[in-house]
């Protein structure tokens, strides 16, 4: 597994930070329930191996260079399962993260031969590398984080652009693209009902 180069940050990334055309993103907090569970980091990589962790503080609504860079339309934010992520940049810290490209999204409608569309398990087949999760449900809202939480918040974005390079490839092949791009369109659209109370609710089924 290649060793990544880690930047850490306090409340927002610093000024004059620049990224091309595509960033990988992802974030951890103190739960999955953004309305408890408040926001704790967001770590971030242009794809060159380098990452970029933003702790964000306890009470915290704001992250001005954060939030430019996130809303910026030229810049493609790639995430592993970004319903979560989207809708808590948006409860936290006022993002609407846009546009988006999911690999959880473009697994399942892509690697339609298999039901394993967690991260290690896309990263394993299509960027040929074994990742750990043991840190994923350790305390990430302790002021001095870990080197080992350090490297794992790492790992979560750093093979984020391969993987998307191959699913955009299986998409292609299979006709899905615009479906896959339709519902990535869809996502704040999904994390909106989601705050809104209807995160449990299929609101297009008959019942």
């Amino acid at each position: 597994m290649t060793t990544p180069t880690i930047h850490l940050y306090k409340n927002d990334l610093p000024d004059g930070l620049v990224f091309k055309d595509a960033i990988a993103v992802d974030s951890e907090a103190m739960g999955l329930d953004p309305k408890r569970d408040r926001l704790c980091v967001v770590q971030l990589s242009g794809g060159d191996g380098v990452c970029h962790l933003v702790q964000i503080a306890q009470g915290q609504n704001e992250a001005p260079n954060l939030k430019r860079l996130m809303e910026d339309p030229k810049i493609v934010k790639i995430f592993h399962f970004a319903r979560f992520d989207v809708m808590i940049l948006k409860h936290a810290l006022g993002i609407r993260t846009n546009p988006v490209f999911c690999t959880k999204i473009a697994s399942k409608l892509a690697r339609t031969y298999t039901d394993r569309h967690g991260y290690k398990d896309v990263c394993r087949e299509l960027a040929h590398v074994e990742i750990s999760k043991e840190q994923q449900s350790s305390d990430w809202g302790h002021a001095t984080l870990s080197e080992e939480q350090l490297l794992y918040a790492a790992t979560d974005v750093l093979y984020l652009h391969e993987v998307r390079e191959r699913l955009m490839e299986m998409l292609a092949r299979e006709g899905r693209t615009q479906l896959a791009q339709s519902c990535f369109d869809f996502l704040h659209t999904r994390t909106d009902l989601d705050l809104a109370g209807w995160a449990e609710t299929d609101i297009f089924a008959h019942k």
